[in-house]
């Protein structure tokens, strides 16, 4: 596993990630606004639940690639930095109020909702989105030391504990549903710094790694 220093920075990292607006929290959100703060929270479970797929898939494939030739493991790197460095400039040039768009009102009379289709919409919606593989390949083995002996293992934890950092977010994510609704503006600001932040850090992490040796050494 990591220092304790590099742990943190993993650990904050993954916080802020999560704390930026995407799909996964779109559909957080749409789904608490629809049918209340419970919906809200079971589609963060689907959505968790489909990282664990990519957690596994991930660290299967940089297992593989890591018994297999440098040039491959080159290519990927320079794959994960490229996409790491385009989320970083989108997040930089996003436009202030269009991350997160919510009604103004919602009826108090919330909807009935099936509960186990919310599950299973979140779920499918990211394991069927390549983009959370790829980013899973390009941010977890930046915390992984090239000396470590059992590389997948480490792959794993770290994952397992990224996805874990993400539930009270994600929770928090339903609970903000129904406060938004009276104070967009404050919200938009809020999310406005949060893209610029992220977005630095997207660039950051994709200049590392563009910049590190192979990982396999």
């Amino acid at each position: 596993m990591p220092d304790t220093p590099q742990l943190l920075m993993f650990i904050a990292a993954g916080w802020l990630l999560n704390l930026t607006p995407g799909p996964d929290v779109l559909y957080i959100v749409s789904s608490a606004l629809k049918g209340g703060v419970r919906a809200g929270m079971v589609a963060a479970l689907g959505i968790v639940s489909g990282c664990f797929v990519h957690v596994l898939a991930a660290a299967l494939g940089v297992g593989a690639l890591l018994a297999t030739s440098a040039a491959a493991f080159t290519a990927l790197k320079w794959l994960g930095a490229a996409y790491l460095l385009w989320m970083g400039v989108k997040l930089l040039w996003a436009r202030r109020g269009g991350t997160v768009i919510v009604p103004a009102q919602v009826s108090a009379d919330i909807a009935p909702v099936h509960l186990g289709r919310i599950y299973r919409r979140g779920f499918l919606t990211n394991v069927l989105n390549p983009k959370v593989a790829l980013f899973f390949l390009a941010f977890v083995p930046q915390f992984i030391a090239p000396g470590t002996d059992n590389k997948v293992t480490v792959f794993l934890l770290l994952g397992l504990l990224f996805n874990l950092n993400s539930v009270p977010i994600n929770f928090a994510y339903a609970w903000l549903a129904g406060w938004a609704t009276r104070r967009v503006g404050a919200v938009q600001r809020t999310m406005h710094w949060m893209d610029r932040a992220a977005g630095a850090m997207f660039i950051g992490f994709g200049l590392k790694l563009a910049l590190s040796d192979n990982l396999a050494r």
